[in-house]
């Protein structure tokens, strides 16, 4: 979905189509958020005041990429896995056999429109915590850009929150929904705190 232009997705984002969604467009957030992380670590490189931390900083980026390749990822996956469920909201239901059939695909549907957001939001939360250390040890003309990165995964993080939960008020499984919900909230618990934390220290930084 992000081979075409940032344009058309913007369109394609803002037009009565299922897809693509929040979901695909909180992916889409993270992998900005975590690409200016990247920013941080490549200004870093080379820097002769920062060669004791070089060696941390190529480990970053090592990682950070495969984060940017997960989150673009999902962008699309979020798409196919809601397509199926947002076919399942107009099956006819005129029948009690057509109200049982549309019940049945759509809380089987569910089951993979749940787990995207769900990865989605444990993703962020991983580009948060690499965020943490560019900011901690990147250089300091760019900790700007790490905050900001901080905030774009923080948003992408509670718009994955909104869509695991969308899903899970119409879960049937009620098992299945506990699990995912307590591992969402650990998740966005997690993930918030330390984005509210880089945030605070980036502002400090840059006002004394």
């Amino acid at each position: 979905m992000l081979e075409k232009s940032c344009n058309i997705f913007i369109e394609e984002l803002s037009s009565k189509s299922p897809v693509p969604g929040g979901g695909g467009a909180s992916a889409y957030v993270g992998a900005l958020g975590m690409a200016l992380g990247c920013m941080v670590g490549n200004l870093t490189l080379g820097k002769k005041k920062y060669q004791e931390v070089e060696p941390d900083i190529i480990k970053l980026l090592e990682k950070s990429e495969k984060i940017i390749i997960e989150l673009k990822e999902l962008v699309s996956k979020d798409a196919e896995v809601f397509y199926p469920l947002s076919q399942a909201y107009g099956l006819p239901q005129n029948t009690e056999e057509e109200k049982a059939e549309k019940e049945a695909v759509l809380q089987h549907a569910l089951i993979a429109a749940t787990k995207v957001p769900l990865d989605i939001a444990k993703t962020c939360l991983e580009a948060i915590e690499l965020i943490e250390e560019y900011a901690i040890k990147g250089t300091r003309i760019a900790v700007s850009d790490a905050g900001v990165g901080a905030i774009f995964c923080k948003a992408a993080l509670q718009g994955a929150k909104l869509n695991v939960l969308i899903n899970t008020k119409i879960m049937k499984d009620q098992e299945l929904k506990n699990v995912v919900e307590s591992e969402l909230s650990e998740t966005v618990r997690a993930g918030m705190e330390k984005a509210d934390r880089i945030y605070q220290y980036v502002e400090t930084l840059l006002k004394s």
